[in-house]
């Protein structure tokens, strides 16, 4: 059997490698409805939700962009920072009012590189991350576009 998927900080990094990331967090606060980053946009940052919600969204041709999932307490919003060309996959926006911890995503990649157990562990958690919003993003996509009594086919 899997274990199950840890997107959360604090079951995701040991104690000393969230203790080095949260040293050089900043914090931010951001009103409803700001846009945090679009699709395609350059992605230099990320954040770890204090309060508050953020939805990810996807680009759909002819309609509204498609909310894949939301985000709350100690999520990571953004993982496109970590993998070239660091260019965003979807966008995410504020759902409500939100404070968060920011991350310079050059700054983080450079204690990647400079202590690589902290890099593997990051790494690690990204990818669970990716793993979890790729399917979150299949599941929305079927469910929002896929035909009634998609499925097994008999």
């Amino acid at each position: 059997m899997n274990a199950p998927v840890t997107t959360s900080l604090p079951r995701a990094l040991p104690a000393e490698h969230r203790q080095r990331l949260m040293a050089i967090a900043r914090e931010v606060s951001f009103p409803a409805g700001t846009r945090l980053f679009e699709e395609g946009g350059r992605a230099d940052r990320f954040w770890i939700i204090r309060t508050g919600t953020v939805d990810l969204d996807m680009r759909v041709p002819g309609r509204r962009p498609a909310v894949i999932e939301s985000l709350g307490h100690n999520e990571l919003v953004g993982w496109s920072w970590l993998l070239t060309p660091h260019v965003w996959h979807l966008g995410a926006e504020a759902a409500s009012p939100l404070r968060a911890y920011e991350f310079d995503a050059e700054e983080v990649r450079e204690l990647c590189e400079e202590d690589p157990e902290f890099g593997r562990a990051v790494a690690r958690w990204v990818g669970e991350v990716v793993a979890h919003r790729l399917h979150s993003a299949r599941t929305r996509l079927l469910d929002l576009y896929g035909p009634y009594g998609s499925g097994v086919r008999r």
